[in-house]
């Protein structure tokens, strides 16, 4: 819950801070960082401790974390925003937005004093380095996460029956995704409040949810979802140690465990209280040869490698897409990610899990499955190319001022209608003009008049809107930008549609490729190799997809913010086209390798599995291979592999 709402509140903490995304994409990689830091040691060293507790504990350490990101709202100033026009509700004094002496368009207002001078200062400036508390607490979050996944999921496979593991671990990761929805449904609520909600009036508020320069209550929701990750710590601590295991059964699906590893049934264990920390050292790199030297272990690591950085791109940057396309506010859009789309994957991977018990899948249909699956969400998300919005017209940005030709660059030169205005540069307050273009600024605008305060301003007699009533110049504009209009909304509802179709079929492999990744490995490696496993992920795809999808989103940006003290802030208006490109184009790229990926990987597990083999041939070697299940058994295969020294420590077989 709480990761999915620091998700949410992606472009509230970029407006807040004032940074670029390439830099909210370092903040979120921190969790992976932090996760990085402890997640081999506690796969390793903790599936032979009280893995319950070691969960717990990783529970109250996000805990810290999540709260430690909203201190930063406790210690910086209030929210400052620009606005133009700043006279009283009640005032009857019409204050012209063009002035020849532009100091008053470079002040900056709040909702108890409408205005506050710009701070020289800029040791003064908080603001601009407060956002490394974010980057600490999610990295401490990261640190506290890495217990859960491996030791949590090997916990279960150990002691449940080999015909209920697969559903119980789609049960697990379906109530991990409940908390996802909540996650992005409460980004929705905080993003309706206002930044300094309880500490100002808010009736002196000027700017609304929809307005480019809105700040929600984004500290909000970390405090709550402290508190959650707090009470759920708890439950752990009263977990055994050890279960009762259940006894394997004699069956298709519990060869299976044996398919791709070479052990000797018979072989004593080590009972946990008896293994020493020096013994597991020793063993701990014949283990990771193991590991890299499983054929389909591998292929699906390096698989997923790509699938997560398509992944975590998208998800990271999904809300700014559909802010920046369609023109959708931050809480409609995690509200429609919350209620809609989180679910759709919740479903999938239930789904999937289901059909692993109902169909009984061995390995090669769970293999089958996850192609399958991953193949239609693919084309899918190929679709949504077809649908995007035109980008905004913006006069000077977008287009001419007299929006008869598109601009491939933004223009700096000052137009004719507005000159006299000696309108900053630097200055973000768009207002949509009858003519249809948004403009920088009622001042860029040309409007000599005004009506009303902040939020229901209205603009009149504007040199550089052409009137739709008298076909000349002199129209009026309103606040805001202009909206996308009927069509963009028809195709949002498309991309929601096909968004939400390809996030369950993209999902309906997630089960199945676990139990491939648990069936491919010797039992006593589980969490190791799922440690790995994680550690892998977060290294080369959690870490880096943010960041570098980030700062080629940043490439596309055609207005930058102007911070008071440390140059360029965060971007408030993008080429929607190239936006589009970036991120639909790197999503399905690395999906393109995965793909291929999956494939060789399904063609090794064909080739390795024979369910009506019953019989392996000697080969040449000694010992007794007959001790191991032969339905469907794949070790009478395994030396065909060209590399085959994981297989090669077993020299009993």
């Amino acid at each position: 819950m709480s990761g999915s709402y620091l998700k949410s509140t992606m472009t509230q903490l970029e407006r807040r801070f004032d940074i670029p995304s390439s830099l909210v994409g370092v903040i979120d990689g921190s969790f992976e960082i932090g996760n990085l830091l402890v997640i081999t040691l506690v796969s390793y060293f903790g599936a032979k401790l009280h893995r319950p507790k070691i969960i717990g504990t990783g529970c109250l350490i996000m805990a810290a974390g999540t709260v430690l990101i909203a201190m930063p709202h406790f210690f910086m100033g209030r929210y400052a925003y620009t606005r133009a026009l700043l006279h009283s509700a009640n005032s009857t004094i019409n204050i012209s937005p063009c002035l020849e002496d532009s100091r008053k368009e470079k002040e900056f207002s709040t909702p108890e004093n409408s205005e506050v001078k710009v701070n020289v200062d800029c040791d003064k400036d908080l603001g601009g380095s407060m956002w490394i508390y974010v980057l600490l607490g999610n990295l401490l979050r990261g640190v506290g996460e890495a217990p859960i996944q491996p030791l949590g999921i090997s916990y279960i496979d150990d002691y449940s029956s080999e015909d209920n593991t697969a559903f119980y671990i789609g049960c697990v990761q379906t109530s991990a995704v409940i908390g996802p929805i909540f996650g992005f449904l409460l980004g929705s609520l905080c993003a309706k409040l206002f930044v300094d909600i309880g500490a100002v009036n808010l009736d002196g508020v000027t700017i609304t949810p929809a307005d480019p320069q809105w700040v929600g209550a984004w500290w909000l929701g970390y405090l709550v979802t402290g508190v959650l990750s707090t009470l759920a710590a708890v439950p752990f601590w009263f977990l055994p140690k050890e279960q009762t295991r259940v006894k394997m059964r004699n069956s298709c699906t519990a060869s299976e465990r044996s398919q791709f590893i070479l052990e000797d049934p018979k072989e004593p264990k080590m009972e946990s209280d008896q293994i020493h920390l020096l013994h597991m050292a020793k063993d701990f790199l014949p283990s990771l040869k193991d590991l890299f030297g499983n054929p389909v272990y591998f292929l699906y690591l390096c698989g997923s490698i790509f699938q997560y950085n398509s992944l975590i791109g998208m998800v990271t940057y999904k809300p700014k897409y559909i802010e920046q396309q369609y023109g959708q506010t931050s809480s409609k859009t995690n509200f429609l990610i919350g209620l809609i789309n989180i679910p759709a994957v919740a479903l999938g991977i239930f789904s999937g899990g289901v059909i692993m018990k109902k169909c009984k899948l061995n390995i090669l249909g769970a293999a089958k499955l996850l192609l399958g699956s991953s193949l239609v969400g693919y084309l899918l998300l190929l679709t949504l190319f077809t649908m995007g919005c035109k980008s905004s017209s913006v006069a000077g940005l977008t287009v001419s001022y007299d929006g008869s030709e598109f601009l491939s660059a933004p223009v700096n030169v000052v137009p004719g209608c507005n000159v006299a205005c000696k309108c900053p540069q630097t200055h973000w307050d768009p207002v949509c003009g009858e003519d249809g273009l948004t403009y920088y600024s009622a001042c860029f605008a040309g409007c000599r008049e005004s009506n009303g305060t902040g939020k229901m301003a209205a603009f009149y007699n504007c040199s550089c809107v052409w009137a739709v009533s008298t076909s000349s110049v002199g129209g009026s504009a309103v606040a805001g930008p202009c909206a996308k209009g009927s069509d963009c909304s028809k195709k949002f509802l498309y991309f929601v549609v096909t968004s939400v179709i390809s996030s369950f079929a993209l999902s309906l492999g997630g089960t199945p490729g676990y139990m491939l990744l648990l069936r491919c490995i010797k039992p006593e490696l589980k969490s190791f190799a799922l440690g790995i496993y994680t550690m892998v992920i977060r290294v080369l795809a959690g870490i880096p997809a943010p960041m570098y999808l980030g700062a080629l989103i940043d490439a596309v940006c055609l207005k930058w913010s102007s911070r008071r003290c440390h140059g360029k802030g965060a971007c408030r208006l993008y080429n929607t086209d190239s936006f589009r490109y970036i991120f639909l184009g790197m999503t399905l790229a690395l999906g393109t390798v995965f793909l291929f990926l999956t494939v060789a990987m399904v063609v090794i597990v064909s080739k390795l599995f024979h369910p009506n083999q019953h019989k392996a041939p000697d080969n040449g070697r000694t010992g007794n291979r007959s001790a191991l299940p032969q339905n469907g058994n794949l070790v009478s295969n395994l030396h065909l592999l060209p590399t085959p020294n994981w297989a090669q420590r077993e020299t009993r077989l």
